[in-house]
């Protein structure tokens, strides 16, 4: 078992390195250019965007409902035990990249979005969908469906919540849990005995199936139920760990400016070589691709379902994601963690654990309130990443039969509660790099005509401000 993750964790060191980092931050660095800095100077537009409404019928869900749902599978653990362990791993240098990664995911999304409704497409049973397989299969055309089709496959098995589920059980066992109290409870022993488990993994297991039956209410209702319940549970958690991070910085506000220095200062800091500043620039990309999914195309696929008819809105509307959850969050939480945490160098890496100590010490009760607050970031990955991995097995298997994908990605919440952490975030890392290779390639081979719809878009709109400017003076005059 042990020889099989270190060949996972190999698989993902590569994959996840050089060629991710180059896929989708060189990528993204290009489409941000390329754009027009896209993510920078349309800002604005995207804001004013979340006021209008969708009226298409081509859609299950609303813009804003989509965007919800994506960022409600963003701002997941990696925002907490993901920027705890790029800390770790990196120093607050990562950070910074996480930072870049965030605007250029920016650029990457917008793209994501513009493209989900222009190569909207329909599944087996005739209904309308979204995803990189469908832009895939019909903006580049028919000869390019064994792509799309491994997109599809990498995409069941890279949506499994694979760190979510481990990272919320350790959550558990750090609060509920000590060494002791797991050795002397009799419970726990006689499912020890059942399983076959010692104390500590049938606690785990426990926690895997409450975890599994919690999900299973949400996700068995389908894609509206997840929107709905995404719209509700977003904004109470970015608010409710705001509120926490603006306690640990009003209490430490001497510190503050320091953190920031050291994130720029160690962010290029070429002390220890260009290798290392190279190797911080990765591990900050790599858990930003974690974070944002920017170019990783889960975003499209939720876009996809989006009522809106207009690429370009859609697109203005998805390059918000990455701003909330890679800029702002994951921003708080390195806060959190900088002015709070003795933070280790190498070993064993407990992200979560570490975040929880962090707020333990900060705040009173923090370890609770963090706890909720973990709560609802880990069960709200878990909905949106379900409908994804489903939309991949609609894809390849209609969607009568892809039913069973989500059953076997509930049963899957059970199994990653009990593996290592180590070995969970390697295979995340793997199906998570390719996914993003063909997302990329699509994306990247289209964005032409991306340009094409955002020139159009803006230049009608342009043309209607100017003719309502040369009417108005009229229109004063009749009155």
């Amino acid at each position: 078992m042990d020889s099989i993750g270190n060949y996972i964790i190999k698989l993902a060191d590569f994959f996840g390195g050089y060629p991710l980092f180059a896929v989708l931050i060189g990528g993204g660095l290009f489409l941000f250019i390329a754009s027009g800095f896209v993510s920078l100077r349309r800002l604005p537009d995207a804001f004013r965007e979340l006021r209008k409404k969708s009226d298409a019928s081509n859609g299950q869900i609303s813009s804003v409902q989509a965007l919800a749902s994506v960022v409600a599978a963003t701002i997941g653990l990696g925002n907490i035990a993901g920027v705890t362990i790029a800390l770790v791993m990196g120093g607050p240098g990562a950070i910074f990249w996480m930072w870049v990664s965030a605007l250029v995911g920016m650029a990457t999304k917008y793209h994501e979005g513009v493209l989900a409704i222009m190569y909207k497409g329909r599944d087996k049973d005739g209904v309308h969908r979204g995803g990189p397989m469908y832009i895939i299969e019909n903006g580049l055309g028919r000869k390019w469906r064994p792509l799309a089709i491994f997109f599809a496959v990498a995409g069941m098995f890279g949506t499994l919540c694979i760190m979510n589920a481990n990272q919320l059980t350790e959550a558990v066992v750090s609060v509920f849990t000590t060494p002791e109290n797991l050795e002397a409870s009799s419970f726990l022993s006689s499912m020890s005995a059942i399983t076959g488990l010692d104390n500590l993994h049938a606690f785990r297991l426990m926690c895997g199936i409450a975890i599994a039956i919690v999900v299973s209410l949400v996700v068995l209702g389908g894609i509206t139920r997840i929107a709905r319940v995404a719209s509700v549970i977003v904004p109470f958690m970015v608010g409710v760990y705001f509120l926490m991070v603006f306690y640990i910085i009003l209490t430490h506000l001497d510190d503050v400016p320091g953190v920031f220095a050291s994130i720029f200062r160690e962010a290029f800091n070429l002390r220890a070589g260009l290798g290392a500043l190279v190797g911080i620039a990765i591990i900050g990309a790599r858990r930003a691709a974690l974070v944002n999914d920017a170019g990783v195309g889960t975003a499209s696929i939720m876009h996809g379902e989006s009522k809106n008819n207009t690429p370009v809105r859609e697109g203005l509307i998805a390059m918000l994601g990455p701003s909330i959850d890679s800029g702002f969050v994951c921003t708080l939480t390195a806060l959190a963690i900088l002015l709070c945490a003795d933070i280790p160098s190498g070993g064993d890496v407990q992200g979560l654990t570490l975040a929880m100590n962090a707020f333990s010490n900060a705040i009173p009760g923090g370890e609770l309130m963090l706890f909720v607050v973990v709560i609802c970031f880990g069960l709200s990955s878990m909905f949106s990443y379900s409908f994804y991995g489903r939309s991949c097995a609609t894809y390849l298997f209609g969607s009568k039969k892809s039913r069973f994908y989500t059953y076997f990605f509930i049963v899957t919440l059970i199994i990653f509660s009990v593996i290592p952490l180590n070995a969970a975030v390697g295979v995340c890392d793997l199906f998570y790099a390719l996914m993003a290779f063909p997302t990329m390639f699509a994306i990247l081979s289209l964005s032409g005509q991306v340009r094409k719809a955002t020139r159009d878009y803006f230049s009608v709109k342009k043309e209607k401000i100017e003719k309502k400017i040369v009417n108005s003076p009229s229109e004063n005059n009749s009155i």
